[in-house]
């Protein structure tokens, strides 16, 4: 179920990404699809969070380096609300590429904990 979640993450937080960074392209400022989607994209991340803290005590424990998962998941969570605040203060079209690239650093970065929970060998 955890691995389902993390690639519906990964794919939703691509999507994103792509769709801002083609509003940005054609000189499109933030709308409120964007920063919606951004929102959406931090709305996950906070059921990452929840997942990520009960899993243990129902018997699954990540294989990899749990200090670098943190890192990843605390870094996932900050950037989405930072590019949404720039995108609704700053409203020009860099602001949507920005919101573009926090998108596809957050499918990197949620992409790189589904590997830390699951892939790695301890």
């Amino acid at each position: 179920m955890i691995e389902w979640f993390t690639t519906a993450q990964v794919a939703i937080a691509v999507v994103v990404g792509i769709v801002c960074l083609i509003a940005g392209g054609v000189g499109r400022a933030p709308s409120d699809l964007t920063n919606g989607l951004t929102a959406f994209v931090a709305l996950l991340l906070l059921a990452q969070v929840v997942v990520s803290i009960v899993a243990p005590f129902v018997g699954n424990d990540p294989t990899g380096d749990p200090v670098e998962y943190w890192v990843y998941l605390i870094s996932a969570l900050l950037l989405p609300p930072l590019a949404i605040v720039w995108g609704l203060v700053d409203r020009s079209r860099w602001s949507t590429v920005v919101l573009g690239v926090v998108g596809l650093a957050v499918a990197v970065m949620v992409y790189r904990m589904g590997q830390i929970w699951f892939v790695q060998v301890a």
